[in-house]
């Protein structure tokens, strides 16, 4: 079969502007072939190149004496002690999951997993961040459950604990709802696996699932807008299959014990493309691959749909001749293809045959290493106006208003539909701060969390993006983690606007900053841009993913509040209404600069509450719907009343001013935090009591058993 002519039409729907296939014939001194075309579309899209992005993804700190390995492998590295390390890694599946929403969520876990066993450690835990379209939109409800059943039909069949996530609604998603989707496993410090290829005609293997025609040209639609020709990109959503990635993994874990893998790639975005050329390029060596030798589970495949095919379960490998017999016994054991499919050479080529036809033959170095990269001009975002008039409004009132709203209800509905503790060590699940997983057979523990306000993003780049940071920090530390490192999955509109481009560079300044002031350095993660239908784009949703270590589980903030303890706020309130919650739900307003963040105080603060937490027997960062929420969660989860002095006014209520914890403790533990807070200067102030059976927030009062059916039914009377 012919391969199509090369025409400014073809040329366009491969994503590639003008200019750069004017950069493509300049490197060639010809015309490419289909199947070229094909890789040099896959290499060079947004989604693989970050050619906006990778000018300032450069000024994060990425570095720090726990990271093992940073930014640029399949996941990143972190040192945990005792000869262990945790590998983890946050990535998006957002255009898959709003075409079809069951295989794009499946298929991102099924990916993410990928990143973190292609590095040799087995996966320990999952989360997800997911943000979809107003409440009554009429897609929203579809998408949510499709999106979590697909969550859970991967998780749960491949035997991952779904330990934390977060989901909000916002009209902004109506046409781009947002899957984001993290893994961490535990491998040995001094056995991680890399995929740099090395030594010259090394064979290059095939292992796993057979290759279909699902997923072709997934990166490139990944890398585009939506328009009202959305149903017609529903065959590039891939298709996954959980049991065939768990026998995947138990065997690339099992034949990473002979001493036979050089070096090894899953296929994900652009598939056997992508994976050969980036083996071959952080190796320094060219590729070879004869593609009749790649299983097929279609009939007549062609070059290109086999280079661009992202089927999933499919992993591709360097392999040590000298253990091909022993390496093929494991795969045939666990039922999957392994098969020779090329050969690492000498020089810089990409070279690609099919039926003893070259069909291609490229630069393989300029596929990776020359991809464009912009500095797309960008605009600050304007700062937002002082908040006028801030509201007053019944106490009661307030809370019902955010309790009752999907975003801040209970989301029990959607983590009961995950397998929270298959692997038994789940110390903590979904519904805390963050989750708790037990490194097995030991007293450590990791807790991991994700976090971001879109709200605050969009008002405040900058401040937003450190916001994010530190809220994901104060997670870590309520929960009494010592905070290690973090992902981050950046997700915006279109960069070549310089508006968004703006929102970009400033999420990222944030980020950079607070990462540096709390020590918590990106490890990895992903860039996911052209998130916009017909022109209209997302809220700026850079989502931070982060992990912290409990090095003696006897001092993880895991309990609850007790009738009679005092309610404590470590921090200082100002009384920040200015984008909260509480304006945005109750008065349908979203105006006034975001709270700012003071990354001195978050530090300090954090500190404090690490080194006291053998005092506290509950603990929560103060984010959305400030004290009133904080104080009504932790009442709810401990089933008795709390009581807020009766001297609080709104903004002290909802107010969402950072760098605070609520803590419940003992008379006596108040006490000794009370001093010790004084030497520490930290701002601690007794602000109730929790107890009894009813809710106190001022003078307003309401039966807790009331507040609890609202907030448990809330989720599900929406969407479920």
């Amino acid at each position: 079969m012919p391969e199509p002519t090369i025409t400014e039409d073809l040329i366009a729907a491969h994503g590639l502007k003008p200019d750069e296939y004017a950069r493509i014939l300049e490197i060639l001194g010809r015309t490419p072939s289909f199947t070229e075309l094909g890789i040099f579309s896959a290499m060079w899209n947004e989604h693989c190149s970050y050619k906006s992005s990778k000018r300032w993804l450069r000024t994060l700190p990425t570095t720090g004496p726990q990271v093992i390995c940073g930014p640029g492998e399949n996941a990143g590295v972190v040192d945990i002690g005792d000869g262990q390390a945790v590998v983890f890694k946050m990535e998006s599946h957002n255009h898959p999951s709003y075409i079809e929403p069951y295989q794009g969520a499946a298929t991102g876990v099924g990916g993410i997993l990928r990143d973190v066993f292609t590095m040799g450690a087995r996966p320990i835990a999952a989360m997800n961040a997911l943000s979809f379209g107003d409440v009554d939109h009429p897609r929203t409800r579809s998408l949510v459950h499709g999106v979590v059943e697909g969550i859970g039909g991967y998780g749960n069949s491949f035997g991952v604990p779904t330990v934390g996530g977060e989901i909000r609604f916002d009209p902004s998603y109506n046409g781009n709802c947002l899957v984001n989707a993290f893994a961490a496993g535990l491998a040995d410090a001094d056995k991680i696996f890399y995929s740099a290829a090395s030594g010259v005609g090394m064979p290059v293997v095939y292992l796993g699932a057979k290759t279909g025609r699902d997923g072709v040209g997934g990166a490139t639609m990944a890398s585009a807008e939506f328009d009202d020709t959305i149903e017609e990109k529903r065959p590039t959503v891939q298709v996954g299959d959980p049991f065939t990635e768990k026998r995947l993994m138990e065997a690339c874990l099992e034949l990473m014990q002979t001493g036979a893998v050089i070096a090894i790639q899953d296929m994900g975005a652009a598939g056997l493309t992508c994976s050969a050329v980036e083996m071959g390029d952080k190796g320094g060596l060219g590729v070879r691959l004869t593609l009749d030798d790649v299983p097929q589970r279609e009939p007549n495949m062609t070059a290109y749909e086999m280079m661009l095919s992202e089927s999933q379960e499919r992993m591709l490998m360097v392999l040590d001749p000298s253990k091909e017999a022993e390496a093929r016994a494991v795969f045939e054991k666990w039922d999957l293809d392994f098969a020779i499919v090329g050969e690492t050479i000498p020089e810089d080529r990409f070279i690609v045959l099919h039926h003893g036809k070259e069909m291609a033959n490229l630069p393989l170095s300029t596929l990776s290493g020359s991809a464009p990269e912009y500095d797309r001009p960008w605009e600050a975002t304007p700062p937002p106006a002082p908040l006028e008039d801030a509201p007053k409004i019944d106490a009661i009132k307030g809370l019902k208003a955010l309790i009752s709203h999907p975003a801040y209800a209970s989301k029990h509905w959607v983590f009961e539909q995950y397998d929270t503790q298959v692997g038994a060590d789940t110390v903590a699940p979904p519904g805390r701060s963050a989750g708790i997983v037990r490194v097995h057979g030991t007293d450590k523990a990791l807790a991991f969390t994700s976090d971001v306000t879109p709200r605050y993003v969009a008002a405040d780049p900058k401040e937003g993006g450190k916001q994010a940071v530190a809220e994901a920090f104060r997670n870590l530390v309520s929960m009494g983690a010592r905070p290690l490192a973090a992902t981050d999955n950046l997700n915006f509109g279109n960069p070549e606007k310089p508006r968004i481009m703006g929102q970009l560079v400033g999420a990222i300044q944030g980020i950079g900053e607070a990462c540096a002031a709390l020590d918590m350095p990106i490890v990895s993660g992903n860039v996911s841009l052209y998130n916009e239908t017909d022109g209209a784009g997302i809220l700026p949703t850079p989502t931070i993913g982060a992990v912290g270590l409990i090095e003696d589980l006897s001092r993880a903030i895991t309990g609850t509040a007790q009738n009679g303890d005092l309610a404590l706020v470590i921090g200082a309130t100002q009384g920040h209404l200015g984008r909260s919650a509480l304006l945005s739900v109750a008065f349908g307003r979203d105006d006034g600069p975001p709270p700012p963040v003071d990354l001195e105080a978050e530090r300090r603060n954090g500190d404090f509450m690490l080194d006291q937490a053998e005092w506290l027997h509950a603990a929560s960062d103060l984010s959305d719907g400030g004290l009133a929420l904080a104080a009504f969660e932790m009442a709810e989860t401990a089933g008795i009343g709390v009581t807020i002095d009766k001297k609080r006014k709104t903004a002290s209520l909802f107010g969402e001013d950072q760098a605070r914890y609520l803590v419940a403790c003992s008379f006596d533990s108040a006490e000794h935090l009370m001093v010790a807070a004084g030497k520490a200067g930290v701002p601690i102030m007794l602000v109730g009591r929790f107890g009894g059976d009813t809710v106190q927030l001022g003078s307003k009062t309401a039966p807790l058993d009331e507040l609890r059916a609202l907030y448990r039914g809330a989720f599900e009377a929406a969407l479920g």
